[in-house]
């Protein structure tokens, strides 16, 4: 619904954007858990930080990402867009229809030159749950690289390695869905620890 919203220049600028958008939707009486991929699991971390601990989501769920601490180091800075639309196997969906590619291309390089902003500055782990994702196949995450999440969190840290490449979840595939509703089935009411 928002796909034509322009993007904010900066990452701390698209946290903020983010963050006021959701904040009204989020708080006591209104459970949450937020979903990110890639960009937007580095995304997803970052906003349920920037938003006041008592609207913060029960759960963050971040999926092909290196850790905040570890982000700037990672290679794929180096890649271009058609490069990432590869690997991330998003270009065999798009490759039919040229329009269809040059909205991912834009996506992606947008995606780029925003995160290329990011800058990791050390901080207090939240109190969300977090569960960390990768895909076996993934040729852009060392899947060893899941663990360093852990820091990043005062909750449940738990983390997984699924079949599947860079992208979880795209149009023709789900993804982690079930897997998605046995943590939230599973996270507690109350202060308790989740059994996963």
């Amino acid at each position: 619904g928002r796909s034509r919203d322009p993007m904010p220049a900066g990452f701390a600028d698209l946290v903020e954007a983010v963050a006021g958008a959701l904040a009204p939707h989020l708080g006591p009486g209104h459970r949450a858990a937020f979903y990110g991929q890639s960009f937007g699991a580095l995304l997803a971390y970052e906003v349920a930080r920037a938003l006041p601990a008592d609207r913060r989501p029960e759960l963050v769920v971040v999926a092909g990402a290196p850790c905040p601490a570890e982000w700037t180091e990672r290679e794929s800075k180096d890649l271009d867009a058609a490069e990432l639309l590869r690997l991330t196997g998003l270009e065999e969906l798009v490759r039919a229809d040229p329009e269809l590619v040059e909205l991912a291309l834009g996506g992606i390089r947008t995606d780029l030159a925003v995160s290329a902003t990011y800058r990791y500055r050390p901080h207090a782990p939240i109190g969300s749950a977090l569960y960390a994702l990768a895909g076996a196949d993934d040729p852009m995450l060392a899947t060893t690289d899941l663990t360093g999440w852990a820091a990043h969190t005062r909750g449940a840290f738990g983390h997984r390695v699924l079949p599947g490449g860079h992208l979880l979840a795209t149009v023709d595939r789900p993804g982690p869905v079930d897997l998605l509703s046995t943590l939230l089935s599973t996270l507690p009411t109350t202060k308790e620890q989740p059994s996963w």
